[in-house]
């Protein structure tokens, strides 16, 4: 069984965030809506609005349990990404986790790695960077970071 790479996990968490925490009740995160308008809680899970609060230990939990779904769904649409360096399959779990399997299902970029075409895999992560029908910086730090990863392998 493959591993989820750390580099994905430090991706997750540093864009996702452990936030959303009040400052009355400092250890807890709560539900929040995300730019994309779903709830979220914790590192970017999907939650109920009336999920309870949670722990960042809580959020961890979560988060191995998404990467692990995210990483199952990367290698299923992504075989090839078995045999390419970890650098690049964090990237596209990135990619996964950040957006849904259904998005790189469907996307030019699922077609693009598994032609190892690694110049047209970055042009098509760079596309994904709109959210709300504008540019959200956070997006584009996010792909800009997964195409670091994908240049660096």
């Amino acid at each position: 069984m493959i591993a989820v790479p750390q580099a994905a996990i430090d991706l997750a968490k540093r864009f996702e965030g452990f936030h959303r925490v009040p400052r009355a009740d400092p250890g807890r995160a709560y539900p929040y809506v995300c730019p994309a308008g779903y709830w979220t809680i914790g590192y970017g899970h999907l939650c109920d609005p009336k999920h309870p609060p949670i722990t960042e230990t809580e959020a961890e939990v979560y988060l191995a349990r998404d990467l692990q779904t995210a990483l199952a769904a990367t290698l299923r649409y992504c075989p090839v990404l078995v045999t390419e360096p970890d650098g690049r399959l964090a990237a596209i779990v990135d990619f996964t986790f950040n957006l849904g399997a259904g998005r790189l299902q469907t996307s030019t970029l699922r077609r693009r790695v598994n032609q190892r075409d690694w110049s047209g895999t970055t042009t098509e992560l760079r596309r994904w960077i709109h959210g709300g029908g504008k540019v959200l910086p956070g997006l584009l730090a996010r792909r800009n970071a997964e195409v670091h990863l994908i240049d660096s392998a």
